[in-house]
This record gives structure tokens, sequence and C-alpha cells, in this order.
């Protein structure tokens, strides 16, 4: 016979399950930081290492020109001069961003990234751009049919395919992005998901992140809209694409909507300083300090959410 007051420490004790659970998932939720290059203009790789760990994060993310020339800083160096440069700061390379090679042209970047563990390549979808409505459908599943043998090489190399929703590609609408998520069957191949290019719809941002779920965003920039992306404005408002710098975007919702995902890509404060190729501030010092004041404003958000 089971006492009454057995049975109701048993029902009791059940019921905590789903509140410890609960707590458990949001206690443990946390955002895996890589840090941007192109940040740095054209300042030496070995000068930028050390600001990785400065800047909480986890990996460098390797830009070309014209955003920034650490690619061509290490074929110029060489590999294994810049394998011992990673050994030297404990620093692993986490990501290589390559829109010039585009999606199909990444056969040696895999190579090489695999040398170094593998990673995430970002790179564009290319167009075609504007497809109507009844057409952006069966364009997306064309898409993923020629990437199949991309995809299958990268996971050869042990890497994943991360394309970005940039403007005037075909990957960019909202619809585009769900069709990708619908369609895709690879887990190396994924969505750079872009926010700043989503502006026109970006109310919508944290719905979009839980249709596409985690398996669908291997990598996300925390950027923001601005003016000064585009054109040459005063550096106030040019910072403004970083969060927390005053550019608009609660990213509480954002962050919500990435922890209810259990999201484990990696995420990236980026931004476009004009013209293209130098450093977002005029020293390293205030660049790093500029990251770590978004990074502060994130996480703020992130305890505030997941709480």
């Amino acid at each position: 016979m089971i006492t009454r007051r057995h049975f109701l420490q048993s029902v009791g004790g059940a019921a905590t399950i789903p509140f410890l659970a609960r707590a458990a998932q949001r206690e443990t939720f946390r955002l895996r930081y890589v840090l941007s290059s192109a940040l740095y203009g054209e300042i030496p790789l070995d000068v930028i290492l050390p600001e990785v760990a400065k800047t909480g994060c986890e990996a460098i993310d390797i830009w070309c020109r014209p955003h920034g020339n650490q690619r061509e800083q290490i074929a110029d160096m060489g590999d294994a001069a810049f394998a011992a440069l990673l050994a030297n700061h404990r620093m692993k390379l986490g990501v290589s961003t390559r829109y010039p090679l585009g999606p199909t042209g990444l056969g040696d970047e895999m190579k090489w990234m695999k040398k170094y563990g593998g990673g995430i390549i970002v790179t564009g979808s290319g167009g075609p751009k504007g497809l109507a409505a009844s057409e952006l459908k069966k364009a997306i599943q064309g898409f993923l049919e020629r990437m199949k043998p991309h995809a299958a090489a990268a996971e050869e190399n042990g890497v994943t395919i991360a394309i970005e929703n940039h403007s005037n590609s075909l990957l960019h609408h909202l619809d585009s992005l769900r069709y990708f998520a619908e369609f895709n069957r690879s887990a190396h191949l994924g969505v750079a998901l872009a926010p700043h290019h989503l502006h026109p719809w970006i109310g919508q941002l944290p719905a979009l992140i839980r249709d596409l779920g985690a398996k669908q965003i291997p990598f996300m920039y925390f950027q923001e809209h601005s003016e000064g992306i585009a054109q040459k404005v005063a550096k106030e408002i040019e910072l403004r694409q970083l969060p927390g710098f005053g550019g608009g975007l609660d990213y509480r919702p954002v962050i919500k909507a990435l922890a209810d995902i259990r999201y484990r890509g990696l995420v990236e404060i980026f931004m476009h300083p004009t013209p293209r190729g130098i450093p977002i501030l005029p020293t390293i010092p205030e660049i790093t300090a500029a990251i770590n004041r978004s990074r502060d404003y994130i996480e703020r958000c992130r305890r505030e959410v997941v709480a």
C-alpha cells in the first residue's frame, strides 16, 4: 500500500522534473563567438590573434580582400607558418569567409580547412535575384540539387558550407530561407544568417529562426542595418551596425529564439566600414573595446531571456 504521504511526495517530485529540466536548459544555453579578422582591416594576423581571447571568442574568422587581407597574408606566409601562429596563440581557425569563390568554387578551400580540423566556409548563393514567389521554390530546389556534390565534399573534409542570405542574391527573401530549410538534407550545408540583409522584415527574425531551426543555421552575424553600410557617414552612425550601439534592434527576442531552438552554431559581431578594407576604428584597443561593448550588451540580453 502506498501511503498518502508517499503518494503526495512522488507526485510533487514528478512535477518538479519538467521545471528542473527547463531550468537546466536555460542555464546551459551559451553563445559561441568567433572574431572576424575584417574588423581590423589589413592589420597583420599575428597582431589580431591575441584579440580573439580578449573579445571572448573561441576562434578566428579569416577574411580576404576587399574586406581584409588575412587570407592573402596566410598564402604569403605559408600553411606551416600559419599553423605555428595559431599554436603560439593557442587559437583555432573556425571560419573562412570566401565570397569571391562562390558556393561551387570551394573545393581547394575545403581541403585547406581540413588541415586545421575543418570548420565553416561562408559564401553567397549568387543569382538569380528578385524572383517571383512562383519561381522561388523551384529555384531553391535547383540550387540545392547543384550543391549536392559540394555538400558531399564538405562532409568528406569536415567542413560546413554556410550560405549568406545576401541582398541581390537567390537566398535573400524570407521565403527563400524557409524553402532552403524545407529542402536541404545535408548537415554540411546551411545558412549564414545575416539580419542586416533582412531589414525589411526584421520584426519576423525571431519567427524565422524558429522556422529554420538550429540544424540549418551553422553561423549567424550579429549585425544591424545602417546607412553606413554602403556610404560614408559619421562614425557614430556607421557603428550602429554593431549590437548595442543604438541601431534599434532588440536582441532579446532574437536570443530567446536562439535559446528555444538550442542553437549551437557560431555567432559573429560584425559591421562593414566604408570604404571596405579599413579597420572599423583607428586603433586595435578601440576595435576590441567596441566588440566587447557589443558582446556585453548581447550577454545582458541573454541573461534576461534565459534567467
